[in-house]
């Protein structure tokens, strides 16, 4: 297990995160992967309770408006929104139609590492 899982473990435990919330914390991690398509499908499904999709939602926004080095947060944030919108409850887009003013804000983001390397 690798020490930034291990982190984000400890994290989830301190932080009571729900379900939900672990499984977009895991989809929208800093790891140098994209997310699973089987875990952004247990998203998808968990958007039809109407709890669990205001915990999403909610960790969605939070992860869009990361800065810096937790760039992978903003865009791999996009990857599942796109997903939620094709493949969720139709409230996702409803959210997103209401909150475009922060997708909006996205399109100048722009991350270059420390050795000058546009991410």
């Amino acid at each position: 297990m690798s020490t930034s899982s291990l982190r984000r473990q400890m994290k989830n435990i301190v932080h009571n995160y729900s379900e939900a919330e672990i499984k977009v914390r895991e989809a929208t991690s800093n790891d140098p992967w994209g997310p699973s398509s089987s875990l952004m499908s247990e998203i998808a499904d968990l958007t039809y309770n109407v709890v669990a999709f205001s915990e999403i939602m909610s960790m969605i926004w939070k992860r869009l408006n990361d800065h810096g080095k937790n760039w992978r947060h903003v865009y791999k944030a996009m990857t599942l929104m796109e997903y939620l919108i094709k493949t969720g409850s139709e409230r996702v887009s409803q959210q997103c139609k209401e909150n475009m003013y922060a997708v909006q804000t996205l399109k100048d983001f722009q991350y270059v590492d420390r050795d000058g390397k546009d991410q």
